[in-house]
């Protein structure tokens, strides 16, 4: 099933599609792994599940159209296939569509990638899709629903939200039917870049990504990769439990149940869960959802 008809359907019914994400990490996910992760995250029955593509579209990316067709065809849920462009030629691309056809993809979600060691910003303008806005019409014309990525707080490489919004908007122009925001802790921050992406003519769904944080560590890297601000709630948590992980896993799964749920009560259009493969992630917060 294509997720704009997931979309369209939840909004003919009032109701909000919640999905995860799992994701291959260089291939340390088997199949037969992510078949036990799949069939735990099926007893929550998500709207959908994305797989994610190694960055710079190397590693493990040939098990994302594998997974999203395991889970697709034996759990009977819809799947989304990521695809970075940032290392795509015309070939390679055809290649790709031409696997993900052959693996039953009907989803996918477009995205630039990380830069390849040693290529800079302006060498990335000549390679043959320099930006996500560039690769979706192509996936839009061999018959996809593409979905794309949308940063609450801006791009890192952005210096100001209004230009972050500016290229989301290029990105519907170009065909994009749905976007999953990047993760946030300060729910704040995504009202107000609804508000933003409302004035720019932004009419698809946006559906709000939510990653619990499980270390310190963890969410080090993640304010480092994702620009992602921390609030002070986060802070005090982080600083309560610094000798104690098992306790800070389980207050940051908290917190983030307690985001999705205000989401959903400001009537987010989707929620989106980074589960980092672990259904017991998904099931606190699905539980938390259904209360």
């Amino acid at each position: 099933m294509k997720i704009d008809q997931i979309f369209a359907d939840a909004r003919t019914a009032g109701a909000q599609p919640v999905s995860f994400e799992m994701f291959p990490p260089k291939g340390e996910l088997t199949l037969e792994r992510a078949r036990e992760v799949a069939a735990q995250f099926a007893t929550d029955e998500p709207d959908f599940i994305s797989v994610t593509y190694s960055a710079g579209g190397s590693g493990n990316s040939a098990a994302t159209a594998r997974i999203a067709s395991m889970i697709s065809t034996e759990f009977g849920i819809p799947t989304v296939a990521h695809l970075t462009c940032i290392s795509l030629t015309h070939d390679t691309l055809a290649e790709k569509i031409s696997e993900f056809r052959a693996a039953g993809v009907e989803n996918v979600l477009a995205l630039r990638g990380d830069l390849p060691a040693g290529m800079s910003e302006a060498e990335a303008g000549d390679i043959a899709f320099p930006y996500a806005k560039d690769l979706i019409p192509a996936l839009v014309d061999a018959g996809f629903c593409v979905g794309g990525a949308a940063y609450p707080e801006g791009h890192l490489t952005c210096d100001d939200l209004p230009t972050s919004v500016k290229h989301l908007k290029q990105k519907q122009d170009a065909g994009a039917g749905f976007f999953v925001t990047q993760l946030f802790f300060d729910n704040d921050y995504f009202y107000r870049f609804l508000e933003l992406a409302d004035a720019a003519g932004i009419t698809v769904p946006i559906t709000a990504g939510i990653m619990p944080f499980m270390s310190k560590q963890q969410i080090t890297r993640m304010v480092f990769t994702c620009a992602a601000s921390l609030p002070s709630p986060v802070i005090k948590i982080l600083a309560r439990y610094e000798d104690d992980p098992e306790s800070l896993r389980q207050a940051g799964i908290e917190y983030a149940c307690r985001q999705l749920e205000d989401l959903k009560a400001h009537g987010a259009e989707g929620l989106h869960v980074y589960t980092m493969n672990r259904p017991d992630v998904a099931r606190a917060c699905m539980s938390a959802l259904r209360i």
